[in-house]
């Protein structure tokens, strides 16, 4: 029996075609039905994967909160039982934009949280993305 609960698993083959992987991953996994660790997450449709708000910092960090959300309310959990936020730009001048966004996701919550300036993430065309840990009370 697994303690682990995989959460819209998908493999890179489809979703990466062009970056030749086999790599198989979730979306979310919750451990022991109340840790939830959250993949890192971006402006990228979840269901038709498609990337969306290109150019656009702050619309980009918007359909990555609302992805956040639905993640953890198919984990049984909300927004509120956050605990820790990373978030990874790929340019310092998106941070007020970026940052203003995510804080009305999180109004309430005071996560922890982590700014890292990076110089590419998966693909170009991705301005932000947010790696989220959530605890879901028993």
């Amino acid at each position: 029996m697994t303690t682990h609960r995989r959460i819209r698993p998908f493999n890179t083959r489809e979703t990466y075609p062009e970056q030749d992987l086999d790599n198989d991953l979730c979306q979310a996994v919750t451990a022991r039905g109340t840790l939830v660790f959250l993949r890192g997450q971006v402006s990228q449709d979840l269901e038709t994967r498609e990337s969306r708000h290109l150019a656009d910092p702050a619309a980009q960090a918007r359909l990555t909160m609302q992805n956040i959300k639905t993640l953890l309310e198919e984990a049984g959990g909300s927004m509120e039982h956050i605990c820790r936020v990373v978030i990874y730009l790929t340019d310092i001048r998106h941070r007020g934009a970026v940052y203003r966004e995510i804080g009305k996701w999180i109004r309430g919550v005071h996560p922890c949280s982590t700014g890292i300036v990076v110089s590419a993430l998966a693909r170009p065309e991705w301005l932000v993305e947010v790696e989220v840990t959530a605890v879901i009370p028993d």
